[in-house]
C-alpha cells in the first residue's frame, strides 16, 4: 500500500474554505481506496504553519499514477495553487495494509 500524505497553507487565511474545497474535488477520483481532506487541528504548539492536509491510501504505485493523471487532479490543482502557501508532499510504501 501506498500512503500519500499532503499538507497545504493558504496565503490568507480567510481562504482555507477555498482550498478546502478546491482539494475535496479529490475525493471523487476512484482510484484511492481511503481519501481524506481535512483542516488541521492545529494542536501542535510548535507547529502552526499547515492549514489543510490531505492524506490518501492507494493500492500501489500505479493507483497513485493514475490518481494524479485524473482531470479532477489538475482541476485541482488550478483551483489551489493561486491560493496556497505552501504545500509538502510525501509518499511512502507502507508494510501495514487493512
Amino acid at each position: 500500500m501506498i500512503r500519500h500524505i499532503v499538507f497545504f497553507s493558504a496565503k490568507n487565511k480567510d481562504d482555507i474554505g477555498d482550498v478546502l474545497a478546491g482539494l475535496r474535488i479529490l475525493r471523487d477520483i476512484p482510484h484511492a481506496t481511503i481519501l481524506e481532506v481535512e483542516p488541521n487541528l492545529q494542536s501542535d504548539d510548535l507547529s502552526d504553519a499547515v492549514d489543510v492536509v490531505v492524506y490518501g491510501e492507494f493500492a500501489d504505485e500505479a493507483a497513485l499514477a493514475a490518481y494524479k493523471a485524473h482531470p479532477l487532479y489538475q482541476d485541482s490543482i488550478q483551483r489551489v495553487r493561486p491560493l496556497r502557501e505552501l504545500r509538502m508532499a510525501a509518499d511512502f510504501q507502507s508494510p501495514f495494509t487493512k
